[in-house]
């Protein structure tokens, strides 16, 4: 049996400590798990991007104003009122961190993961990103120019992946699962079912 992470034992500790005290009921806190998971997430941007995949006008609109784009589906709020989209083509691939703290797109990609805030791969990815990339499982040809982006507090970019091949055929709404968080910040392709 594998131990629990320290953050999850954490987090059950404040959750019982909230309601035992009164200050929020359970079922609060699981409609904001819920808003989370199915709202507020990979989930809209990875519908963003299959968008962008299906609908040519779209994909333009997308990379001209990503935020106004982004609002066409309905995804807007907090961390998400100036977001800049690039699109990530087979001779330039863009990636994305924050090195002053953790910036990101919460309406499009919900909540950080932990390595995005992990101050190594903050600062290691500006200096080195072909081998912080290789680290986490993507290697890019030596020709294939790699651009980061810098998101602050003004300013939160999303990446547009690259189609897979194959996936011509695919509809929008099954192109959707294929996106992952991963691609979106650029430390990962997408991958062709």
């Amino acid at each position: 049996m594998s131990e629990r992470p320290p953050v999850a034992l954490r987090a059950e500790a404040l959750e019982q400590l909230l309601t035992e005290r009164g200050l929020i009921e359970t079922q609060a806190l699981d409609r904001i798990i819920a808003d989370y998971e199915t709202n507020i997430g990979p989930l809209n941007g990875a519908k963003v991007v299959a968008r962008a995949w299906s609908d040519p006008q779209y994909r333009r609109r997308l990379l001209d104003d990503g935020t106004a784009a982004i609002e066409e589906l309905g995804f807007s709020g907090s961390q998400g009122e100036h977001i800049v989209v690039v699109e990530n083509t087979p001779a330039v691939h863009n990636v994305v961190v924050c090195t002053l703290c953790s910036c990101y797109p919460w309406p499009v990609l919900g909540l950080p993961p932990s390595w995005y805030k992990d101050p190594a791969y903050r600062s290691r990815v500006v200096r080195e990103p072909r081998t912080v990339l290789a680290e986490m499982g993507l290697e890019l040809a030596d020709d294939v120019r790699i651009v980061v982006h810098d998101s602050t507090s003004e300013v939160r970019w999303l990446v547009l992946p690259e189609r897979p091949a194959g996936t011509e055929h695919l509809t929008e709404e099954q192109l959707v699962p294929l996106v992952t968080r991963d691609a979106m910040v650029g430390v990962a392709k997408v991958q062709a079912p």
